[in-house]
C-alpha cells in the first residue's frame, strides 16, 4: 500500500517523486517501463547522437501514414528509460512566450495564466548565470551556457546579425524573439535529466521505491475511485495500491493510452476493443500536437562540423575533463523569429542550427561534412489523435499527427516560410568561406509549389508532442485545471499530455514546470 503511485520516471515523473517523497510520511511508488539511466551516451551531451534508434531507452514510435507527407509513417522517439525524454532530447531550456499561458487561461486552464506559472519555472531552476525576475537559483534543474561552441555556430549568428534579424542573449527572458545560444540543462558539461536532478537526490528515501522494467497494464479503479496499479515486469503481473492517488506521468503518447487502457476515454473506441467503460472521455487521445520541422541543408567546404568527429578522444576529454565536444548539445545555437504569417504578437518559427548533416533525424549518415538548419511553426493548427491498436498494453499505440491538415494551410504555408527563411540565413556573406553545394531542399526547389513538396516529402517531428489529455472545463477537456481526470476520483495526469496548446517552443521546461506545479496542487500547498 502506497500513498501516491506515480506510472512513468520522465520529465514529470521524475519531478513529482522528489517532491511528494519529502515528506517523509508519504509512501511512494514510481513505475517506469524502462531501465535506468546507465547507458554512458546518456550522461555524456553529445551522446544523444548515438541514442538515436538505440531501442533500449527508446519507445520507438511510428505514426500511421501521414496523408499530406506522401503516405510516409514518421519516426517519434520518446525516452524509455529513467528521465524519459529529457535522458535522450538536445537539453535546449526554453520556457516559451508568455501569451503562451495566458493563452492557456483563457482556454480553460485557471491558474495557468503566466503570473501564475512563472514562480515554478523559477522554483525548478538552478540557473547559473544567476536569479533574476524570470529565473531561479537553488532549484534542482541547472540550466548552464554551453562549454563547448563549434565556430559554425557563431557564424550562424554572424549571419542573423548580417541579415538585420535581432540577437538575443535570453530567449527566457524579457522578450523572445531573436538569434542567440541556446541554454542547456546540463551541470559540469553533463547532461542534467529530471533523473540526474530531481530522482537522484531522493533515491536513498526510505519512502520511495523506483521500479525500472516494470509496464503498467490498467488503472484500478473500484466504486469510480482510482486505488491502485496493475503492471507487468520479469513475466508475472504485480498489483500495488494506494491510499491517496494514482499519478499518470506518462507522457502525451503513454498516459492517453494507460487511460483508454484502464476504461478510461471514447466510449465507442474502448468497446470496440472489449474494454469495458468506466468513464466515458472522448477528449482522451484527442488534439494532439506537434511541431513539424523542415531541415536546410549545405555541404561544407571546411571539415569543421561535427560530422566526422574521433569518438574516442571526445569520450576521452568528456570524461576526463568535462569539455571539448562531448559537452555540446550539438544544436547550439538558434533563434525565434516573428515571420510575415504569424497570426498574433508572438514569434511562429524557430530554428535550430547544427553544425552537421541531420537526415532522418541521423540515422541516414551522409558523406562528407555540411550542415543543418532545422526550422519549425511555433502556432500548428493542425489538430491529430491516438487509437488503441488493440486492449494489449505491450502493443503500441496508433499515432494519427494529421500534419498539414488545418483547411486554410497556414501550417504548409509556415514551413514553405521556414525554408524560405533559412535559406536566407545560410546564403548570407558570413557563410561564404564555408558554404558548399545545397543538399536540400536542392536547387530544383525554387518556387512554392516546389518548396512544398519538399517538405511532403522531407518534413520530420522536432519531438514536441502534447495535448492529448488536455485540461480546461469543457465537456472535451480530460482533466481539471487541477489536473484530476474527469469522471474519476483520486487519478490525475501530470505531463505534456494536458497542455491545451502547444507553447511557443521546446516542450521540457514546460513539462518541469507542469508538474512542480502540480506537486502543490496534490499535497494542498499554497502555490510558488
Amino acid at each position: 500500500m502506497y500513498d501516491y503511485i506515480i506510472i512513468g520516471a520522465g520529465s514529470a515523473g521524475c519531478v513529482l517523486a522528489n517532491r511528494l517523497s519529502a515528506d517523509p510520511s508519504n509512501r511512494v511508488l514510481l513505475l517506469e517501463a524502462g531501465p535506468r539511466d546507465w547507458h554512458p551516451f546518456i550522461h555524456m551531451p553529445a551522446g544523444l547522437a548515438k541514442l538515436v534508434g538505440r531501442k533500449g531507452v527508446n519507445w520507438d514510435y511510428d505514426t500511421e501514414p501521414e496523408p499530406a507527407l506522401g503516405g510516409r509513417r514518421l519516426w517519434w522517439p520518446r525516452g524509455k528509460v529513467l528521465g524519459g525524454s529529457s535522458s535522450i532530447n538536445a537539453m535546449c531550456f526554453i520556457r516559451g512566450h508568455r501569451a503562451d499561458y495566458d493563452e492557456w487561461a483563457a482556454l480553460g486552464a485557471t491558474g495557468w495564466d503566466y503570473a501564475s506559472v512563472l514562480p515554478y519555472f523559477r522554483r525548478s531552476q538552478n540557473q547559473e548565470r544567476g536569479a533574476d525576475e524570470w529565473h531561479g537559483s537553488g532549484g534542482p534543474l541547472n540550466v548552464a551556457d554551453l562549454r563547448h561552441r563549434n565556430p559554425l555556430s557563431q557564424v550562424f549568428l554572424d549571419a542573423a546579425a548580417e541579415l538585420g534579424l535581432p540577437l538575443n542573449r535570453d530567449f527566457n527572458g524579457a522578450i523572445q524573439e531573436g538569434f542567440g545560444w541556446y541554454q542547456v540543462t546540463q551541470r559540469n558539461g553533463a547532461r542534467c535529466s529530471t533523473a540526474v536532478a530531481y530522482l537522484a537526490p531522493a533515491r536513498e528515501r526510505g519512502n520511495l521505491t523506483v521500479v525500472t522494467r516494470a509496464l503498467a497494464r490498467r488503472v484500478l479503479v473500484e466504486g469510480g475511485r482510482a486505488v491502485g496499479i496493475e503492471y507487468a515486469r520479469g513475466g508475472r503481473v504485480h498489483r500495488a495500491e494506494t491510499s491517496r492517488e494514482v499519478i499518470l506521468c506518462g507522457g502525451a503518447l503513454n498516459s492517453p493510452q494507460l487511460l483508454m487502457l484502464s476504461g478510461i476515454g471514447p466510449a465507442d473506441h474502448l468497446r470496440a476493443h472489449g474494454l469495458a467503460v468506466t468513464a466515458d472521455l472522448p477528449g482522451v487521445g484527442a488534439n494532439l500536437q506537434d511541431h513539424l520541422d523542415a531541415c536546410t541543408l549545405y555541404r561544407a567546404t571546411r571539415p569543421i562540423t561535427y560530422d566526422r568527429t574521433n569518438d574516442l578522444r571526445v569520450a576521452l576529454e568528456f570524461y576526463l575533463f568535462r569539455r571539448g565536444i562531448g559537452t555540446s548539445n550539438i544544436a547550439e545555437a538558434g533563434g525565434f523569429l516573428r515571420s510575415r504569417l504569424a497570426p498574433d504578437a508572438r514569434p511562429d518559427i524557430q530554428f535550430h542550427f547544427v553544425p552537421a548533416m541531420l537526415d532522418d533525424h541521423g540515422r541516414n549518415r551522409l558523406p562528407g561534412y555540411g550542415f543543418t538548419l532545422h526550422a519549425c511553426g511555433l502556432r500548428p493548427e493542425s489538430r491529430g489523435r491516438l487509437e488503441l491498436a488493440s486492449a494489449d498494453p505491450a502493443a503500441k499505440v496508433r499515432i494519427f499527427p494529421n500534419y498539414l491538415s488545418d483547411p486554410e494551410g497556414r501550417d504548409l504555408a509556415t514551413l514553405v516560410e521556414c525554408v524560405k527563411l533559412s535559406r536566407g540565413i545560410l546564403g548570407a556573406k558570413a557563410f561564404a568561406p564555408f558554404r558548399g553545394d545545397e543538399i536540400a531542399p536542392g536547387r530544383e526547389a525554387r518556387d512554392d509549389a516546389a518548396i512544398a513538396a519538399f517538405i511532403r516529402r522531407k518534413a520530420e517531428t522536432i519531438y514536441h508532442p502534447v495535448g492529448t489529455c488536455r485540461m480546461g472545463r469543457d465537456d472535451g477537456a480530460v482533466v481539471d485545471p487541477a489536473l484530476r481526470v474527469r469522471g474519476v476520483e483520486a487519478l490525475r495526469v501530470v505531463d505534456a499530455s494536458v497542455m491545451p496548446k502547444l507553447i511557443g517552443g521546446n516542450t521540457n521546461a514546460p513539462t518541469v514546470m507542469i508538474a512542480e506545479k502540480a506537486s502543490d496542487l496534490i499535497l494542498g500547498r499554497a502555490a510558488a
